[in-house]
């Protein structure tokens, strides 16, 4: 039972609340590139936790958001490690399918590196 728990996205590593996502888009500490946005900020805990905007502006039909945000999930799920400490916003930009989901996981990957590295996170890195 405890293997399978590990493959969840747990209730606690996610921001719910309208709150949650106001604060970090109140410090406005982003980075990004063609496909998404990612703004931080540091939380009290050591846990990392995310939050995800996919509107309709990026792919109007709901398979195409729900896909984007499947892919953004599992790989915060899995590099989870890198971003221990702050609250992370997901904005998706640019629709992608499976045959572009490659090289946007590794632009994604890449801007959370970036966001962990501006320590200070109190302004676009």
């Amino acid at each position: 039972m405890q293997s399978e728990n590990r493959y969840r996205f747990a209730r606690d590593a996610r921001l719910l609340k309208t709150d949650d996502f106001s604060s970090v888009f109140s410090l406005r500490a982003s980075v990004s590139n063609d496909y998404f946005q990612v703004l931080g900020k540091p939380n009290l805990s050591q846990q990392a936790r995310l939050g995800l905007v996919v509107g309709k502006k990026t792919d109007k039909r709901a398979v195409g958001r729900n896909y984007i945000k499947r892919t953004v999930r599992e790989l915060f799920r899995q590099n989870t490690e890198l971003l221990l400490g702050l609250d992370v916003v997901v904005r998706s930009r640019k629709p992608f399918a499976r045959q572009d989901g490659a090289a946007a996981r590794a632009a994604l990957l890449s801007l959370f590196k970036r966001i962990k590295q501006c320590r200070a996170l109190s302004s676009r890195c």
